[in-house]
């Protein structure tokens, strides 16, 4: 029933259609947003919380709340206040997305318990929204059943992060109040002990504790605590240990069960540090939060405003995304090219891959592990003589189960240097230490690898680096290569005095080496750590150049301000003027060049005084070839991709961006074969999947390109694979209907959180569509965003050129080819031959959006004879330019053959 009071003091933004639910809390009713013409789920605070909590208090939470932006957090979109009746308090609500599903709560009373995949599977994206907002400083306090949402699509959102949050501002969160069940912060069968006690000091470990209480409740059908009130439920916790999950599911895992106790202990100490350690473990995964599978790239692959470089594929060549592919390929094709030959001096005997070093401490310290084992092969790599395989190929065989026969042979090595690595951390004032156990291993002809060289190291945390280097020169020395005074004085050089800096740093390593494209949170959180990292040691390079490596990222993926840019290149400058004769402040210069300031010429001036220092770093001749081909030097950049190959041969992004390199020109088969070897290394790559579909399209094989859309393997999210598709590259015209609605039913959240990229993305779905007003309000939401962000970066091409083709869009023609020729001015091809052509393709959309065909083609025929990934078959099938077919001079354009 509408409470008519409410409905008469919502009527000028909301109208109530009918009553969704009603708790201990609120009442939740389906609403009409008269604004935005969308259905939104409205809840109303019961008056007694109104009183309790203050209209002040509640907006403050409520818009804090409202910042949290996630795939599986359910966010907020508006609150406010109605008069009450009189003498009474305000009613206090807020709106948020009226989601089409049921509640975890309703699940478990029609079904009882759920299989065991899935229960596991709802805990994981539960626990990856809450591990996200621990981090943007957030404690949910309220975690259980009715607060977790199953969508119709399947996902899991996590709601109420405001409210509970509120109210744990309040006095209700102490033991007084815990039989007012719903009031009270958490409710008794889910609250950690530290809440019923009325403990302030209540952390993310409380919402692991819910988690944990609610994932054993979906697996055993019933709470691992029952009483006939909340304060028995209450009292039987400190009484008795937590129950096994097995006594009432024997066919759930023992390592499950080991799981949820832990995460149940009464202590917070004795649970997993992080909610994410605990969502690890409970997959079985021994890989820590941070593991990577492939290197920090300069940068990431998601962009964050829409299409933008994505659609040139700039993203795919700098970064590493990853999600979705084909099926599986059991052998990688031959390379295209030979591994490049050994430098003089050289050969292939001393050739060497090291492996990441297991953690045999607490997982919450396999940073540190991964830290000695990067450490060691960047001391090594600066010994002559020696060439060593990159990071992002050694990586990889992280608890692998492949013989060590095998390893070599794939990384075309004699020797791999594993180890093992504790950190037993001491209490009481007494010194932590640190025991590394290395081992050479080569690989003898027809026999069995043969330990070269092993030794075990003990030594307190202060000697680490010394331990580095011991077994740096042990190993140099062990495969016979001579070391000289300065080399050896090299080895002994510590990066840092502290190793408190040091700390931080590995941190700060360890979330920017995220597999799939890091979340705007994990790179604010690095930049924090190397930021905390420099601050303890002024004098750390490796922090200051990676803090202005992190700064430019996020200043591409995220938010071009000018604090960025300046904050970027003085990051780098201070690396540089620290040790002008190390490789780390020249790339660190060489990403900063080329993503903020587009000066590629100043970029691979960079990038070449790094590889002086260090000639055969396999992410420097990377860095190069990205700039040569920007400066339209597309062979010279080829050769060095091809040279960061052979360095690091088992690098999926290396052979990403050969094969995209070579799709640009034109190559087309060499590009298969490329992107083949590639898919074989990592065949659940977002940018590997659209790069497989954009070759189709290229060579006209519609089928090839949608196949990849309809038959994604086991695994994937059909939803997050159309969402890549239409955020990047352009291709959301590949979508069908029901693609299309499952991307148009996301929110911001699920596009890093950006709402430029959001509401572009829905406008030209909707222009697809052929639905006119709500491709013009979309439009007009990204044209209000992009205002914003001009205003902080006047000279950004393609903001000027988006916000053309939402002015295109609303009909504002005039304005919109004004902006998109703008930006076309701004970076022309002859400015930067990757960049450029992109540009220049947006404008020839809205030259097509604002009916001038002629125009369209006067830009649209030089991009055909450059690099670039149009061709005339993609021509034919886009709809993007059937407003030019039977255009002759079109029709002549696309007749012809473009090598």
């Amino acid at each position: 029933m509408i409470d008519a009071s409410l409905a008469s003091g919502l009527q000028d933004r909301y109208v109530l259609e009918r009553e969704l639910g009603r708790g201990g809390m609120a009442t939740v009713y389906l609403a009409s947003d008269l604004k935005h013409k969308r259905s939104v789920a409205l809840k109303v605070l019961r008056p007694e919380l109104s009183v309790t909590l203050g209209p002040d208090r509640f907006r403050r939470e409520i818009e804090t709340a409202a910042r949290l932006q996630h795939p599986h957090i359910l966010s907020v979109f508006d609150s406010g206040e109605v008069a009450g009746d009189p003498g009474a308090p305000p009613r206090l609500w807020f709106t948020m997305p009226y989601v089409r599903g049921e509640s975890l709560r309703d699940r478990l009373r029609r079904e009882g318990h759920l299989p065991i995949e899935e229960a596991l599977r709802i805990v994981a994206e539960a626990g990856r929204a809450l591990d996200y907002a621990h981090r943007e400083g957030f404690v949910h306090r309220d975690v259980k059943p009715e607060n977790l949402l199953l969508t119709s699509e399947g996902d899991t959102l996590v709601a109420d992060f405001g409210i509970a949050r509120a109210l744990a501002s309040t006095d209700l969160g102490t033991r007084e109040h815990l039989t007012e069940t719903g009031i009270v912060v958490g409710t008794a069968a889910y609250m950690s002990p530290e809440q019923a006690t009325g403990d302030r000091a209540v952390d993310a470990r409380a919402d692991q504790y819910a988690l944990a209480v609610t994932c054993y409740e979906m697996l055993a059908g019933r709470p691992p605590f029952a009483g006939p009130s909340a304060a028995a439920i209450v009292a039987e916790r400190f009484r008795t240990p937590p129950p096994s999950v097995r006594a009432a599911r024997p066919e759930v895992t023992e390592h499950v069960d080991r799981t949820l106790q832990r995460a149940l202990a009464l202590e917070p100490a004795d649970r997993f540090n992080s909610m994410s350690d605990f969502v690890r473990a409970l997959s079985g995964s021994d890989a820590p939060a941070s593991a990577a599978t492939v290197t920090f790239p300069a940068v990431a692959s998601r962009r964050r405003v829409p299409l933008v470089l994505s659609g040139l594929g700039l993203a795919a060549l700098l970064g590493a995304g990853a999600a979705l592919l084909g099926r599986r390929v059991e052998r990688p094709p031959p390379p295209p090219h030979p591994p490049a030959t050994a430098a003089p001096g050289r050969t292939a005997e001393t050739r060497l891959a090291v492996l990441p070093f297991e953690n045999l401490g607490d997982s919450a310290d396999a940073y540190f592990a991964d830290g000695v084992a990067d450490d060691v092969r960047g001391k090594l790599t600066a010994v002559p003589g020696l060439e060593v395989i990159a990071r992002a190929s050694s990586v990889q065989y992280r608890s692998t189960s492949k013989p060590p026969e095998q390893i070599a042979r794939e990384l075309g090595v004699r020797y791999l240097l594993t180890g093992t690595v504790r950190w037993e951390r001491a209490g009481g004032g007494g010194g932590s230490r640190v025991r590394v156990s290395p081992e050479l291993v080569e690989m003898v002809s027809g026999g069995a690898p043969a330990s070269r060289w092993q030794r075990p190291f003990d030594a307190s945390l202060t000697d680490v680096f010394q331990v580095q280097a011991d077994i740096a020169g042990q190993v140099a020395g062990a495969l016979g290569v001579a070391l000289g005074d300065s080399v050896r004085q090299e080895l002994i050089e510590r990066p840092t005095a502290s190793l408190e800096a040091y700390d931080a740093f590995l941190k700060g390593e360890a979330l920017t080496q995220e597999f799939i494209a890091p979340a705007a949170n994990a790179y604010q959180q690095a930049i924090k750590e190397y930021e905390r990292a420099v601050a303890l040691d002024p004098g750390f390079v490796a922090a200051w150049a990676q803090l202005s490596r992190t700064r430019s990222t996020y200043y591409f993926n995220v938010a071009p301000t000018p604090a960025l840019d300046s904050g970027a290149r003085a990051a780098a400058e201070r690396a540089r003027a620290l040790a002008p004769d190390r490789p780390e402040p020249y790339r660190a210069l060489g990403d900063y060049m080329s993503v903020v300031r587009l000066d590629n010429t100043a970029s691979l001036e960079a990038f070449e005084t790094g590889l002086r220092f260090a000639p055969a770093d396999a992410a420097l001749l990377a860095g190069a070839a990205r700039t040569e081909a920007r400066l339209g030097r597309w062979e010279a950049a080829r050769e060095r991709l091809v040279r960061s190959a052979a360095l690091d041969p088992r690098s999926a992004t290396t052979w990403r961006r050969y094969g995209l390199l070579l799709m640009l020109m034109r190559r087309y088969g060499e590009a298969r074969t490329a992107i083949g070897r590639a898919l074989a290394l990592a065949p659940t790559n977002l940018d590997l999947l659209e790069q497989r579909a954009m070759l189709g399209l290229v060579e006209g094989d519609t089928a090839q390109a949608t196949a990849v859309l309809r038959d994604p393997p086991h695994g994937v999210d059909p939803t997050d694979l159309a969402v890549y598709f239409a955020w990047f590259q352009d291709l959301y015209w590949l979508l069908n209907d029901d693609q299309q609605r499952r991307v148009l039913a996301q929110l911001p959240s699920a596009f890093g959180g950006d709402r430029t990229t959001w509401a572009i993305v829905r406008a030209q779905i909707y222009h697809a569509r052929g639905d006119r007003a709500l491709t013009r309000a979309y439009a007009d939401t990204t044209r209000l965003e992009i205002d914003r962000q001009i205003r902080a970066t006047p000279a950004d091409a393609q903001r000027h050129v988006f916000r053309g083709l939402a002015l295109a869009y609303l009909d504002r023609r005039q304005e919109a080819i004004a902006e998109g020729e703008r930006a076309v001015a701004l970076v022309p091809i002859a400015r930067d031959a990757f960049i450029g052509p992109y540009i220049q393709h947006q404008l020839v959309r809205i030259y097509l959006l604002t009916g001038e065909p002629e125009k369209a083609l006067d830009r649209l025929e030089p991009l055909l004879r450059v690099p670039y990934q149009l061709s005339p078959a993609w021509l034919r099938i886009d709809p993007t330019f059937a407003p030019l077919r039977g255009n002759p001079r079109f029709e002549r354009l696309v007749a012809a053959r473009v090598n």
